[in-house]
C-alpha cells in the first residue's frame, strides 16, 4: 500500500512540481501587533526563476464571510495599507479600488526587465480589522503562507511581536499546516516562545506545496488591542442612503415651489378650448407631447377641409392594407408651426389647392424625423401657457441632477463601494425622469386645464340625450370633436356614444368596403387607420449591433502569489 501511494505521489506530484517557474528557498514572515488595531506584515522571499521572469505577485484576499462568537453570519473587509516593495518596482491598487474587488493584489517586477536565477524580494504592508474580537478573548488569525500561492516553499520562519504584557505558551497560540480546513495542531512547526515573541520554524524536510497553508491562531487578552469602530456603524455601511434621502427631499421641495400646479376645477364643457388644436390639448392635459398628439391633427384637418383620408384595401390574401391621405388645400397662413411641420411634410411644397396625395406605407422609416420635429415644436408652442420661472427651474434642475448624478456616483464608489454608486446614480436617473414633471402652468394654462378636463369627463360620461341635443344644435359636433377624443386617447368611447343616433359618418373618410357605411363601421375602420399610421409615421430604420477552533487556511490572509 505505501509502495502504491509513492507510486501516485510521483505520478501527480512532481509532474506538478517540475512545470512551477520557481521555487521559494526560504521564506521568512515578521508580524508586529500594534495594540492600535492593526498589525504590520514583513515578508522576505529568497526564490530562485528557473526562467525568465519579470517578478512575482503577491494576491490577499480581503473579503471574509464569518462567523461571530454568537453565531451569526458576518460580512468582514478587512483593509490593506502602506504597501511597500523596497527595491523594486511595483503596482497596488488605491483605497477605493479595494473597495471593488474582493482581493487584492502586489505585481512586482518591470515588464522591460526578467530576471533568471536567486532573487530576494520584501513586501510590507499593514493590515487594519483583522482581528476577532470575543468576549473572553481577541483572535489573532492569520495565513502566514496562504494556499494560492504557485510555488513550492522550503524553510519557512516566522515571528508574530505582541503587544508588552502579553504571555505567550501552547495554552493560547496555535499553529495549522496542510490543507485548508485541517484542524489538527501542525507537527511540523517548531514553536519557541521569548518574550511577547511567537516563534516557529518548519522541521527539516518540511515543505509547504501549492494549495497547502501555514495558519497562526493566537488568543489575546481582552483589551489588549484597541477594537477599531466607526463613529456611526450604520453610516460606514449605509452612509449614501443619507444622500438618496437628502436628493429626493431636496427635489420634493423645488417641485412644490416651482412645479407643482395650483388645485384646477374642471368646469363642465361640452365643447374644447376656443383656438386651442387637438395636439395641443393632447399635450396640455398631461404636460407630454405624445405621437398620439400629432397623429390627432389628420381627423382635425378632415373636419376643417383640408385633407381627406381613404383606407386601401389589400391586395390577395396575405397583402396588407393602406392609408392614402390627399391634401384638399393648403394650411393657412396663421397654422401653428408643428402643423406646418407635418402638412408640409406629407405633402409637397406646391401652392396648388389639391392634387397631392401620399401613401401611409411609403412614411415607413423616414418620416420620423418630420415627427420629431413638430413634437419640439409643440412642446416649443406650449410653453405661453407655463411660469417663465418654472421652465428655467426645470432647465436648472435637470443640469443639476446631471452633474449629481456623476458625482455621487464616484463618491459613492470610492467610500462605499458599487452599491452605493449605483444606487445614487439610479436616483438622479429618477428623478430625472420625474424632472419632466418640474413645470407649472401659468394663469391662462390653469384656465384652459379647467376646460380641457371638463371636456374629456364629458366625452366620458355623456349621455344620449344630450348629444342628440348637440347634433340637432351642430350636426357636424361629432366630426369637430372626434380628434379631442383620439389625443385624449378617448376615440373609440366617443365614437361608440353616436352609434345608435343615425349619424352619417365623415365625408372626408372613404372606407374600402362602403356597403353599410355606418358611424360603427366608420370607427372600427378609422381607429384601424390610426393604428397603423401611429405605427409607420414614428418607424425609424433598426440599428444593427455586436455584441483554537482554528484550521489551516482558515483565518485571514486567504490569498497567495506567482510569478508573471
Amino acid at each position: 500500500m505505501r509502495k502504491m501511494l509513492s507510486v501516485l505521489f510521483a505520478l501527480f506530484i512532481i509532474p506538478i512540481t517540475s512545470a512551477q517557474d520557481f521555487t521559494v528557498n526560504r521564506y521568512v514572515a515578521d508580524i508586529y501587533i500594534s495594540e492600535k488595531g492593526y498589525f504590520d506584515v514583513v515578508e522576505n522571499y529568497d526564490l530562485n526563476f528557473e526562467i525568465e521572469k519579470h517578478g512575482i505577485y503577491r494576491t490577499i484576499q480581503t473579503s471574509y464571510d464569518l462567523i461571530n462568537s454568537k453565531g451569526e453570519a458576518e460580512k468582514r473587509k478587512i483593509k490593506i495599507s502602506h504597501i511597500e516593495v523596497p527595491n523594486y518596482k511595483f503596482e497596488a491598487p488605491f483605497d477605493f479600488v479595494q473597495k471593488l474587488s474582493d482581493w487584492l493584489e502586489i505585481k512586482i517586477g518591470d515588464k522591460d526587465i526578467t530576471l533568471t536565477g536567486p532573487q530576494h524580494y520584501e513586501i510590507r504592508y499593514r493590515v487594519h480589522n483583522a482581528f476577532l474580537f470575543e468576549d473572553s478573548q481577541i483572535r489573532f488569525y492569520w495565513n502566514i503562507k496562504p494556499s494560492d500561492w504557485s510555488a513550492n516553499f522550503n524553510k519557512i520562519r516566522f515571528r508574530v511581536h505582541v503587544p508588552e504584557g502579553i504571555a505567550l505558551s501552547e495554552e493560547n497560540c496555535f499553529v495549522y499546516s496542510g490543507e485548508s480546513g485541517n484542524t489538527a495542531k501542525s507537527g511540523d512547526i517548531d514553536l519557541a516562545f521569548e518574550k511577547n515573541v511567537l516563534s516557529g520554524a518548519g522541521k527539516e524536510n518540511f515543505i509547504s506545496y501549492p494549495g497547502q497553508s501555514v495558519t497562526v491562531l493566537i488568543n489575546l487578552p481582552p483589551g489588549s488591542v484597541k477594537e477599531v469602530k466607526p463613529l456611526w456603524p450604520f453610516w460606514n455601511d449605509y452612509g449614501w442612503t443619507f444622500f438618496v434621502g437628502l436628493l429626493v427631499a431636496g427635489f420634493y421641495a423645488v417641485w412644490k415651489k416651482y412645479g407643482k400646479d395650483d388645485q384646477v376645477v374642471s368646469t363642465t364643457s361640452y365643447y374644447p378650448p376656443r383656438h386651442i388644436d387637438p395636439a395641443m390639448a393632447g399635450f396640455l392635459i398631461n404636460d407630454r407631447e405624445d405621437s398620439s398628439d400629432i397623429i390627432s391633427l389628420l381627423p382635425y384637418w378632415g373636419a376643417g377641409g383640408y385633407l381627406r383620408i381613404e383606407e386601401i384595401k389589400k391586395k390577395g390574401l396575405f397583402g396588407n392594407s393602406d392609408t392614402k391621405l390627399i391634401r384638399l388645400k393648403n394650411l393657412p397662413e396663421n397654422a401653428r408651426p408643428y402643423e406646418k411641420i407635418i402638412f408640409n411634410g406629407l405633402f409637397s411644397d406646391s401652392k396648388d389647392a389639391g392634387g397631392d396625395e401620399v401613401l401611409v406605407s411609403s412614411l415607413k422609416n423616414t418620416f420620423y424625423t418630420k415627427m420629431s420635429s413638430a413634437r419640439s415644436e409643440l412642446k416649443e408652442s406650449a410653453q405661453t401657457y407655463y411660469e417663465a420661472a418654472s421652465r428655467k427651474v426645470h432647465v436648472i434642475t435637470m443640469v443639476v441632477l446631471i452633474l449629481l448624478a456623476i458625482l455621487l456616483s464616484m463618491t459613492g464608489l470610492f467610500f462605499w463601494g458599487p452599491l452605493a454608486a449605483i444606487g445614487l446614480g439610479l436616483t438622479c436617473i429618477v428623478l430625472l425622469f420625474f424632472n419632466i414633471f418640474m413645470v407649472k402652468r401659468n394663469v391662462r394654462g390653469n384656465t384652459i386645464l379647467s376646460e380641457l378636463k371638463g371636456f374629456r369627463r364629458f366625452i366620458k360620461v355623456a349621455e344620449e340625450n344630450k348629444l342628440k341635443m348637440l347634433l340637432k344644435e351642430d350636426p357636424g359636433y361629432f366630426e369637430t370633436t372626434m380628434a379631442y377624443a383620439l389625443a385624449f386617447g378617448l376615440f373609440d368611447k366617443w365614437a361608440k356614444k353616436f352609434d345608435a343616433l343615425n349619424l352619417a359618418p365623415p365625408a372626408w373618410y372613404a372606407t374600402a368596403n362602403p356597403g353599410s357605411y355606418n358611424i360603427h363601421n366608420f370607427s372600427k375602420s378609422f381607429s384601424g387607420a390610426v393604428a397603423g399610421m401611429s405605427t409607420t409615421m414614428v418607424s425609424s430604420p433598426s440599428s444593427s449591433g455586436s455584441s483554537g477552533g482554528g484550521s489551516s487556511g482558515g483565518g485571514f490572509g486567504g490569498g497567495g502569489g506567482g510569478s508573471w
